[in-house]
């Protein structure tokens, strides 16, 4: 019984958490930092799909090498988006 209530209030904790984090943050603000992540994963993946294309001329290399890029970005990104959209506790 009390493992039950346990995570009963385990879990409205959590959700008060997110909801507070929600009501602090501004959809202007949100829109932003989202921007900046998608811009992060998605230049590095792209440019180095372009460049390989560029001087191997086979696009499936490029293919390949670009989604290796784009793996390696999202990891980075990751790492970037915890320091930006930290909590505000």
């Amino acid at each position: 019984m009390q493992c039950h209530i346990f995570i009963i209030l385990y879990r409205s904790s959590q959700q008060l958490d997110k909801d507070d984090l929600l009501k602090r943050t501004s959809r202007k603000e949100l829109f932003a930092k989202g921007s900046i992540i998608a811009l992060i994963i998605s230049i590095p993946s792209l440019a180095g799909f372009f460049v390989s294309w560029a001087v191997l001329d086979n696009l499936i290399e490029a293919a390949v090498i670009g989604l290796v890029v784009h793996f390696i970005a999202m990891g980075f990104a990751l790492k970037i988006t915890k320091k930006i959209l930290g909590k505000k506790i």
